[in-house]
């Protein structure tokens, strides 16, 4: 890949990181409970996904999920649902005390890493990105190597912006030590993520 079109892709993929969906809510909500690195760590769940995806659409089945409404339609009624579970949870969850905070034993990673890879697996969306984005700077001649070029850089920038949304939520932290703070933000975030559902469900897959 010639550097020119490199130095194209890098902020226009970047752009596409730094899109506020429920991963960075993810990422965001973690972070506030748990600290920036713990989130970090976690989120890298969610890039074990999109290089599962990278790796699908190299290889042209992503061509084939854009083109089926069927396998379209499946996907994207299991991500909404696990959305709206999630949201769900948030929602009826209870604001412990400060004691209760303090020994209350925290997700493990796996856990919050489970939760990241499996909101991206869920988002038909993510995929046809990279089947509709990553042909534009694609060098025919050098197709597996451009590939693997802007899959790496993908991956890369999205570590920056877990990065940057996890330290955006590690400030919210010390404002969570409040039981009545933290009962509201659960409420935003709950909200939040069943209203990326709902959009993920409204969602139609692009016309050929």
């Amino acid at each position: 890949m010639p550097l020119h079109t490199w130095l194209i892709f890098v902020p226009a993929c970047f752009a596409l990181n730094m899109a506020f969906g429920p991963n960075n809510l993810l990422a965001l909500t973690n972070a506030a409970r748990g600290g920036a690195l713990r989130a970090i760590i976690a989120a890298q769940g969610r890039n074990l996904a999109f290089a599962v995806m990278i790796a699908i659409t190299a290889v042209g089945l992503g061509a084939l999920l854009a083109a089926s409404a069927a396998a379209f339609t499946v996907i994207k009624v299991i991500g909404a649902a696990y959305l709206f579970y999630l949201g769900i949870r948030l929602l009826l969850a209870r604001a412990p005390s400060i004691i209760a905070l303090d020994s209350a034993p925290p997700k493990s990673l796996w856990q919050l890493a489970g939760q990241e890879f499996w909101v991206a697996m869920g988002n038909p969306k993510a995929i046809l990105i990279f089947t509709a984005f990553f042909p534009q700077f694609i060098v025919p001649e050098h197709y597996s190597a451009s590939f693997l070029i802007m899959g790496v850089t993908f991956l890369m920038l999205e570590v920056v912006s877990i990065a940057l949304y996890a330290l955006l939520g590690a400030r919210l932290g010390p404002f969570m030590r409040q039981p009545a703070t933290l009962r509201w933000f659960n409420r935003v975030s709950g909200s939040m993520m069943m209203a990326f559902g709902l959009g993920l469900l409204l969602a139609k897959r692009p016309s050929a």
